[in-house]
């Protein structure tokens, strides 16, 4: 088996996941709220997961014989986008904010919405969508002794498996670089909340100037 594509596409794979984007924002500002921020990260990689999956069963060739509906989705992303950009920057007041109990304010209670967040945030993020979409179809082999399912699947799951690394640390440095600094995580935390919106305008603005040219 030749495995330069698989590799090829793990080096991809890694590059985006070392961009700075909506991913790393929610990351970081999970990070910094306190309680565990596993659900987060485990969300972001479900939604990766799901990407995974319509590629493997073929809706993904789908998808992109659909522009128009990928742009829908992308609308529903920035929509997404633009929300939780709005309710992250709303809390950078209470990011970082420590008592003799440990982190409060900004505490997560909820870890099934703190999943389900992080698994809008990558599950419609364009981002997943340039790699799946656009990307791993360039590094499939349709001539090779392995399947054309398993071999996106197996990619699909590569990239999966580095999400979990990179924003498993990212959560973790964020954490500990910033919590005990209450005004460093506001600002960070503030940051993080005007990256998303500011990626959610552009994203709407785009799509809507392409559902404008199909129209």
């Amino acid at each position: 088996m030749d495995l330069t594509p698989f590799l090829g596409f793990a080096a991809v794979s890694l590059t985006l996941v070392l961009t700075p984007g909506a991913d790393w924002a929610y990351t970081i500002a999970a990070g910094i709220r306190g309680g565990s921020a596993a659900p987060s990260v485990a969300g972001l990689c479900a939604g990766y997961l799901g990407h995974t999956a319509l590629v493997a069963t073929g809706l993904g060739v789908l998808l992109a014989a659909r522009p128009e509906l990928v742009a829908w989705l992308a609308v529903a992303g920035a929509v997404y986008l633009l929300w939780l950009g709005t309710t992250t920057a709303r809390g950078w007041r209470a990011a970082g904010y420590r008592t003799d109990c440990g982190t409060a304010g900004m505490r997560s209670t909820n870890p099934l919405r703190d999943f389900l967040r992080g698994a809008g945030t990558s599950g419609i993020n364009p981002k997943g969508f340039l790699l799946f979409l656009a990307v791993m179809p360039q590094f499939v082999r349709a001539g090779s002794a392995v399947p054309v399912p398993l071999q996106t699947a197996a990619m699909g799951l590569t990239h999966v498996a580095i999400s979990v690394v990179v924003y498993g640390l990212v959560a973790v440095a964020a954490r500990r670089l910033l919590s005990a600094t209450p005004r460093r995580a506001q600002f960070v935390t503030l940051a993080s909340g005007i990256i998303m919106l500011g990626f959610g305008g552009v994203l709407l603005a785009e799509q809507a100037a392409a559902l404008m040219g199909h129209a």
